[in-house]
């Protein structure tokens, strides 16, 4: 009778450790197949409208009207009024902001318009690059976005060396674009003060240069075509800000919520591409404290702390859009 439970005992447990594998096992596929995507041999299928169409589901009534660049006819002629001030609109510094624009550009080259279907990757900054040997996939991409000041000279192995656009702001500006990108790379200036738009003009004009109103200094030279400039469309925060991180336009705080250049760039891609790809976005677990963050420098997620990015609502934005297929991940997350 002991023996005949004990069989019974034994058989319910090896029952139970083979759902408990089998449920392990799938957890894992289905991680890897939503928060990872292996690069294959040959290129994905691309379908027109195909990333609009399943980002719907998170922005709504998401329209590609809106243009992704700030363009001089729409204030010096029309005078577009805006409903906020930066970084949402342009609310304040309409007469900076035409100046800025008299001697920039807005075009998207046509070697990108041509295009039937638009494969896009978004390359950003984290460690998780770092020994990827993702440069010659990356370099496949028709257009290939980067982030701020990260660099490609010495990592192209690992991220590639074409660079269709490079979102910056002044603080992060501290790359030389000569070295690190193309001389067709679109450097595409993402404001959130009014502050931003004066030192771009004073460096593109040889005005004198502005030194406060910036929480980090940001170059005094800086040697670049102003025909390579672009100024984004605050649409494309204010659309992050809200349908990803749903931040309310206005904010008492002193220190505001705003998304990450990443983010933003993520959110552009899905605007101007048919097919998203991402590289390199995420952060070092909470407990790990002394992994950096970035692939190119020592600099840990303590830095984050006063930046006014909530990377963990913006994680949970990430996996939104890899869970409904909107954009694909080539490295873990």
């Amino acid at each position: 009778m002991i023996s005949k439970c004990r069989w019974k005992l034994l058989a319910m447990l090896a029952f139970v450790l083979v759902v408990m594998v089998w449920y392990s096992i799938s957890r894992e596929d289905r991680y890897i197949e939503l928060f990872y995507f292996p690069i294959l041999e040959k290129k994905e299928p691309c379908l027109q409208g195909e990333a609009e169409r399943k980002v719907s589901k998170l922005f709504g009534n998401y329209s590609q009207e809106q243009p992704i660049f700030l363009q001089l006819k729409d204030y010096f002629w029309v005078k577009t009024p805006s409903a906020y001030e930066l970084p949402y609109g342009t609310k304040g510094s309409e007469d900076l902001l035409l100046r800025v624009l008299a001697i920039t550009s807005y075009s998207i080259p046509e070697s990108i318009q041509r295009l039937k279907c638009r494969r896009c990757v978004v390359v950003g900054n984290g460690h998780r690059l770092r020994n990827s040997l993702l440069g010659e996939a990356i370099n496949k991409y028709d257009v290939v976005i980067r982030l701020n000041n990260a660099p490609v000279a010495g990592y192209e192995g690992d991220v590639g060396s074409k660079t269709t656009m490079r979102l910056f702001y002044p603080e992060s500006a501290h790359f030389n674009p000569k070295v690190e990108d193309n001389p067709d790379t679109l450097l595409v200036l993402v404001a959130f003060k009014a502050m931003d738009f004066h030192w771009i003009e004073s460096i593109l004009s040889d005005k004198k240069r502005v030194r406060k109103g910036f929480w980090k200094q940001p170059p005094l030279i800086w040697d670049v075509n102003p025909k390579q400039i672009r100024i984004l469309n605050p649409f494309y925060m204010e659309i992050a800000a809200d349908k990803l991180l749903s931040l309310p336009i206005h904010q008492p705080h002193k220190i505001k919520q705003k998304p990450t250049t990443g983010l933003l760039a993520i959110t552009l891609a899905l605007h101007l591409c048919d097919l998203v790809h991402i590289a390199g976005f995420g952060y070092p677990d909470a407990q790990n404290k002394k992994e950096s963050i970035h692939y190119y420098e020592q600099i840990t997620i303590k830095s984050m702390a006063w930046s006014g990015h909530n990377v963990s609502q913006e994680a949970l934005a990430i996996k939104r859009m890899l869970e409904i297929g909107a954009v694909k991940n080539l490295t873990y997350f």
